[in-house]
């Protein structure tokens, strides 16, 4: 019976347990460079079996709130490599989370004040996080997007491809493709947001296609071994809605590549109820993972999304999960890994200082040994 305190690999990558610290946007690398800060924060944390990063921009057009990294100037690739070098010191496993955030942005923060882009001109019903004249944060309303012609997609795919190769070339251990949360590419799978009647557009296989191709150029780049991706089948976050997720979401999982390295699955809302659904009926997670072990599929299976010690432990025990990844649990555990093997008492966050701001909240909460 698998443990989930027990060593595995995912893909090219060994891990010292199964623990994952999910990607968890904090606010708190001005410019989209990683500091001295955001080094400290990760290898506090190294603990875990595995690391993901923050959502980490592939270009300034795929930013959508200020204050996050990003992967595209020399200067956050130096900031990155200092992380990563500090979290394999401390015996960690790290990958970056890439992100194109689409019609989920601001003008103020788009390459020239221009608009976001998306698979349609569909405007999001939801907040962005912007930072204020007198460097205070807030959050406001995304701005209205135009959608990406046609000719443009094959230069995000690219975009991916050349994020993908950075992130491996400054030491991460692999990357994770973020197409969840209402997000660029979930935006072109759902048929709320996407509104196109070309090949990207009208049928599952069409609003699957720029996700595939993704997959493709960046397996095709680092190999599949280093490759993961997120999904959010039901999450209504940042406006994402498709009126029949199952079949949408089996077909995804049916093409992805046998051989990645893990598929992670946010189960219900994200942040939220965990049984919350969209469609006639509620989601069904062990037919979206047969959909993916029966044609051959290898990743490790990760779930996310209100698992405590106990839900975590019958998950891996049971074999319904190879990894479960903590979100808020790790933003006020450093050392989340030794507390649950131990059933040591757990920080609560504080809301209030999840997105900006500096030291507090942030690598401030004490460890079992500090605290004792």
């Amino acid at each position: 019976m698998p443990s989930l305190h027990a060593p595995t690999a995912v893909g090219d990558i060994q891990l010292a347990n199964r623990i994952v610290m999910a990607p968890l946007t904090r606010n708190r690398s001005p410019d989209a460079v990683p500091n001295t800060l955001n080094v400290a924060y990760y290898e506090q944390r190294a603990s875990a079996g595995l690391l993901i990063t923050e959502g980490t921009a592939i270009t300034q057009q795929g930013q959508g709130y200020a204050d996050v990294p990003g992967l595209y100037t020399p200067e956050a690739l130096a900031g990155w490599k200092d992380l990563t070098d500090s979290v394999h010191r401390a015996g960690g496993k790290i990958v970056v989370q890439l992100w194109h955030v689409g019609r989920v942005s601001h003008t103020s923060l788009q390459p020239n004040g221009d608009q976001p882009v998306g698979p349609s001109a569909v405007a999001a019903k939801a907040k962005t996080y912007l930072r204020n004249e007198d460097c205070t944060g807030g959050f406001a309303p995304t701005s209205e997007p135009r959608a990406l012609e046609i000719s443009e997609i094959a230069g995000i795919v690219e975009d991916y491809r050349k994020a993908a190769r950075a992130a491996i070339d400054v030491g991460f251990d692999g990357v994770e493709i973020h197409a969840a949360n209402g997000y660029l590419l979930d935006q072109f799978l759902r048929s709320g947001s996407n509104h196109r009647t070309d090949a990207y557009g009208g049928s599952i296989e069409n609003r699957a296609r720029f996700l595939f191709e993704v997959v493709n150029a960046i397996t095709g780049e680092i190999g599949a071994g280093r490759t993961a991706i997120r999904i959010s089948p039901v999450t209504p976050a940042n406006d994402a809605f498709d009126p029949d997720p199952q079949p949408l979401f089996n077909h995804v999982a049916a093409g992805l590549p046998n051989d990645l390295a893990y598929i992670h699955v946010i189960e219900g809302a994200t942040g939220g109820a965990r049984d919350h659904q969209q469609g006639p009926a509620a989601f069904d997670y062990a037919a979206l993972k047969a959909a993916y072990r029966d044609k051959g599929g290898k990743a490790a299976w990760m779930v996310n999304n209100g698992y405590d010690r106990e839900l975590a432990e019958k998950a891996v025990e049971s074999g319904y999960a190879d990894l479960v990844a903590f979100g808020k649990l790790f933003i006020a555990n450093p050392d989340l890994v030794e507390r649950l093997r131990d059933r040591a008492p757990l920080n609560t966050p504080d809301k209030a200082t999840f997105y900006g701001g500096g030291a507090k909240g942030y690598t401030d909460y004490p460890a079992l040994d500090t605290a004792a």
